[in-house]
């Protein structure tokens, strides 16, 4: 399927006619009503990113030395990815980003340039960003936690850490997801940092529960014990959603079982989590 999708997006590219200049005019005219990958601006972008040769290069390099912000940003945004899916010209792309972070300071931009990087997934970019975790515009902070993000680096997951307790939920949110699921390092101090969300994160406040659910996720994909008896509650409740039987399938804890008996009283009959959870947790 993938060898597919390239040989249409390889189609794609070869059909369209439009030159780099005309393609980039579309791109910063097209409306961008909110930050949905599929609207139509990035529809343009993804064609100059595929295309990705020097001239999108050399095109893109200018733009991130625009006086609009408009332009800056559609320059980031085309080196973040140029290529796809076969990367082309990484070097110049991260050695231009990184010397654009180090003297921009419009908010929107920041982010850009951190999320670009991520996308680029130089270890080179990582000591850069480190720097605006405590930036005052949440904006920039969340640019940071989506470049740290994946990456198997102390110095990213550090970064990481701090911004798991960030004073924005959204950030907070994310940055738990990147250390308790996008990546499988085990460490007492990622375990800590999630302990942390689980205990103080209300699982019952729509701002909050995305951030508990996330903690939970992580640490009973570690194996953490000490989620057990608020787990086991949780699975003895009135109100059980699947990331908590996903969860207690990955813990495999035979302690879980009676709860989990419990709940196949009343939980939907034909629920494959709940299979796979009663399956993990079985005594032996």
């Amino acid at each position: 399927m993938d060898n597919l999708d390239n040989l249409a997006k390889k189609l794609e590219i070869g059909l369209d006619s439009r030159s780099t200049a005309e393609l980039i005019q579309l791109a910063l005219s097209a409306p961008e009503e909110d930050d949905d990958y599929s609207n139509e601006r990035w529809h343009f972008v993804g064609l100059l990113q595929r295309r990705g040769d020097r001239e999108v290069l050399d095109r893109a390099l200018g733009l991130t030395e625009s006086i609009s912000i408009e332009e800056r940003s559609l320059g980031i945004d085309i080196l973040g990815q140029l290529g796809i899916p076969e990367r082309t010209f990484p070097d110049e792309c991260v050695m231009k980003l990184i010397e654009l972070l180090n003297r921009e300071f419009d908010p929107l931009i920041l982010r850009d340039i951190c999320i670009a990087l991520g996308h680029l997934n130089d270890p080179r970019s990582i000591e850069p960003q480190l720097k605006f975790c405590f930036h005052p515009d949440w904006e920039v902070r969340y640019g940071v936690v989506s470049g740290l993000s994946g990456k198997e680096d102390e110095r990213a997951i550090s970064g990481l850490i701090k911004l798991s307790a960030d004073v924005c939920p959204h950030i907070r949110d994310w940055a738990t997801f990147g250390l308790g699921t996008l990546i499988e390092v085990d460490t007492p101090a990622i375990r800590d940092a999630l302990y942390q969300r689980f205990l103080l994160e209300d699982s019952q406040d729509e701002e909050t529960a995305e951030i508990y659910d996330e903690a939970l996720a992580g640490l009973a994909n570690r194996q953490d014990d000490r989620i057990l008896p608020r787990l086991i509650a949780q699975l003895m409740s009135d109100d059980v959603g699947k990331l908590a039987i996903q969860a207690a399938e990955a813990m495999a804890d035979d302690r879980l079982y009676p709860a989990l008996l419990h709940l196949q009283t009343w939980w939907e009959p034909t629920c494959i989590y709940l299979e796979d959870a009663l399956l993990a947790c079985k005594p032996q």
